[in-house]
């Protein structure tokens, strides 16, 4: 998982209580040394708890060494900001495009490059142009895997959801994307594999959609006063 926030740290600890060993890469060395240390950097009920129980376990570690995580992985999620540019208000792809220049050069054996960061569509196409760029020999698949948390209740969010949503157009992506959201088999999760585009478009039209949800329930008037309250 490359980025330890808010998501990246959501994520990892809950793919770890699935049975997956996970390893968080931020470049933010203190970030990390608070993480091993048990010091959540963030308030997200239940987190800490999650975290702590996975890291006794052996199956969530913490490290700014980008190469040795990257090594040898099935899957490498990329959970970095992609923050509003000053002067446009585009995304920020900035962040994104170095971990993915980082994870070309780590890469060994098949992996799949996964993008959970809320990326404009065409993304995942830029991505594997940049590895192909970067690193001819990579065997690789890009997939795209937004994420729907809730401050306040994203591990639930997360462990118990209404739909994955998996950009993904080759076999090897899909089973193994499969496998490691294999326990959500179990609730009858809804697994829906798409195109990458589509997949990247699904969740700017979610957020555009919760976006107005606010100005209409902002606009409904107030119920008139019950006579005699």
């Amino acid at each position: 998982m490359v980025g330890a926030g808010y998501v990246g740290l959501v994520s990892g600890a809950c793919f770890s209580e699935f049975g997956a060993d996970v390893v968080c890469v931020d470049n933010d060395q203190a970030r990390i040394e608070r993480l091993a240390r048990g010091e959540i950097p963030i308030f997200e009920p239940g987190l800490e708890d999650l975290v702590r129980a996975n890291v006794d376990s052996g199956r969530l570690t913490f490290t700014a060494d980008m190469r040795s995580s990257v090594a040898g992985a099935d899957a490498v999620f990329i959970a970095v900001g992609t923050p509003a540019r000053r002067g446009d208000g585009h995304a920020d792809l900035s962040y994104v495009y170095a971990a993915v220049r980082d994870i070309a050069d780590a890469i060994t054996g098949y992996t799949v490059v996964v993008t959970k960061s809320t990326v404009p569509v065409g993304t995942g196409r830029e991505v594997a142009r940049i590895i192909r760029e970067r690193n001819g020999d990579a065997d690789f698949d890009v997939c795209s895997n937004p994420e729907f948390l809730r401050e306040g209740s994203a591990i639930n969010d997360f462990m118990r959801p209404d739909r994955i949503i998996v950009g993904a157009e080759s076999k090897r992506a899909r089973d193994v994307m499969r496998r490691l959201y294999s326990p959500l088999f179990l609730i009858e999760t809804p697994v829906l594999f798409t195109s990458l585009e589509t997949a990247e478009l699904i969740k700017y039209a979610c957020n555009s959609f919760l976006a107005t949800k606010i100005p209409l329930i902002n606009a409904m008037p107030d119920p008139p006063a019950t006579a005699g309250a």
